[in-house]
C-alpha cells in the first residue's frame, strides 16, 4: 500500500484555511483508486525543528495507484486548491506503506505479570 503524505505547516490564517479544507477534501476524496484517507492534527513536536500543525495521509494499493490519482482532473484540483489554501507552506511525501500484525507487536512487549507494579504517581 503507497499514501501521499500532506505535512502542512501552521498557516498565517487558519480561518482561510479552515474554510478551504472542505473544498480541498472533495477533490482529494474524488481522486480515483482513494481507499483510505486519515487527518491528524498535530499537538507538539517532541523532537526535531520540523514545524507541522497537520498531516493528512491518502492511501491506494499501489505507487502506480497513487501517481495515477495525482495525475487525474480530481488530484490536480486537489492539490491547487492545497497550494492555494497553504500559501505553498506544505510537503508532499509519497511513501510506502507497511503495518505490522498486532500479534507481531503483544510477542515483544511483557507479559501483564512482568511489568513492575507502580506506585500511584
Amino acid at each position: 500500500m503507497y499514501k501521499l503524505v500532506i505535512l502542512i505547516e501552521p498557516q498565517t490564517d487558519w480561518l482561510a484555511f479552515e474554510q478551504a479544507w472542505p473544498e480541498f477534501l472533495k477533490r482529494a476524496e474524488a481522486m480515483p483508486g482513494l481507499i483510505r484517507e486519515t487527518t491528524s492534527p498535530v499537538d507538539r513536536v517532541l523532537h526535531g525543528e520540523y514545524n507541522v500543525s497537520m498531516i493528512h495521509e491518502l492511501f491506494f494499493e499501489s505507487m502506480e495507484a497513487a501517481k495515477q490519482a495525482m495525475a487525474s482532473l480530481a488530484g490536480q484540483q486537489a492539490g491547487q486548491v492545497l497550494q492555494l489554501m497553504t500559501a505553498g507552506k506544505v510537503t508532499l511525501l509519497l511513501a510506502d506503506h507497511l503495518e505490522d500484525e498486532l500479534e507481531n507487536i503483544q510477542a515483544h512487549q511483557p507479559a501483564k505479570h512482568d511489568e513492575p507494579p507502580h506506585d500511584g504517581a
